[in-house]
């Protein structure tokens, strides 16, 4: 782990997207943070030791789920899957798909495995999942403000994490899309899906991949800008409301909260989606897994 010392920094954007906004000032406590998203290697470590089964290795209960189709109520995760042509980027679901039996063991479906994969991010890990890990190694999950502190490697209110160019002297310094997006992927960067932990360099901190290669979990609830408390005072908010809050209100029959995830993948790509920065956040719900969301976590001190 590497310890980021206690700062006030600029958390949030103004120039980007509006759910970064507003950009405010944050101060957080000093903390241990991984060096890098937990591995393949580091969970199946977790899993051998627990017994664990993920939420992807498990069927939906149809009581949880009472306006499903019950030949959709079986264990799966969401899995990217490259169109044949160019669609319609409003409809994500033309690149999502629900594959049966994938998930952390077999990230593509169930005809792939993690053969050549021990030191890539983890995959297919839903929040039960995450919290089950961070309880077991002794750690707990970053709030979205301690995981965008470290992200920013020490550069206050860049772009990036390394500056304010994408690729600073044409050097690719995350794993994302390069192309059409989700049509072609140019692999500039070397990779087509992810990449091996630490393949890209470090940001201030030690820190490799808080940009890029996967999504990132962290504690805090999902609301659509960030709620910045009046000088005066902190108000204190019920869980259970900022919890109700977090509902996608365009889904109002799926009352499942969301969590913030942070830093891109590499699906992140200049025509569709651009979230390879520390301030780019988005929403998760916290009973679904996808092919390109991991974790890391943190320890605070006591």
């Amino acid at each position: 782990m590497v310890w980021i010392a206690g700062a006030e920094f600029t958390m949030g954007s103004d120039r980007h997207y509006p759910e970064e906004a507003p950009a405010h000032s944050v101060a957080v406590d000093g903390f241990w943070i991984d060096r890098t998203p937990v591995t393949n290697a580091e969970f199946r470590r977790f899993v051998e030791a627990t017994g664990h089964v993920t939420v992807a290795e498990t069927a939906p209960r149809a009581e949880d789920y009472p306006d499903a189709r019950p030949e959709l109520l079986v264990a799966s995760s969401a899995v990217f899957r490259k169109p044949r042509g160019p669609v319609d980027l409003r409809r994500p679901y033309t690149w999502w798909i629900h594959v049966r039996n994938a998930n952390w063991r077999h990230p593509q479906g169930p005809q792939s495995s993690l053969k050549g994969l021990d030191d890539h991010p983890v995959v297919h890990v839903a929040w039960d999942d995450v919290e089950a890990y961070a309880r077991w190694a002794g750690k707990e999950l970053p709030t979205e403000a301690e995981w965008e502190l470290a992200a920013r490697g020490g550069l206050d209110g860049a772009a990036y994490a390394w500056g304010e160019e994408l690729t600073p002297g044409g050097q690719h310094m995350a794993n994302v899309w390069q192309g059409d997006f989700p049509v072609h992927n140019d692999r500039l960067d070397g990779y087509e899906l992810t990449s091996p932990v630490g393949a890209f360099p470090a940001n201030g901190y030690g820190l490799v991949d808080m940009i890029g290669n996967v999504w990132e979990w962290t504690a805090d609830w999902y609301v659509d800008a960030h709620e910045v408390p009046h000088a005066c005072c902190t108000v204190a908010t019920p869980r259970g409301a900022v919890m109700e809050a977090s509902i996608d209100p365009r889904q109002p029959g799926l009352p499942v909260p969301r969590k913030v995830m942070k830093g891109g993948s590499h699906l992140c790509a200049p025509n569709y989606c651009q979230r390879y920065r520390p301030a780019a956040r988005m929403p998760q719900a916290i009973d679904t897994a996808t092919s390109h969301l991991g974790f890391r976590c943190v320890v605070r001190q006591p």
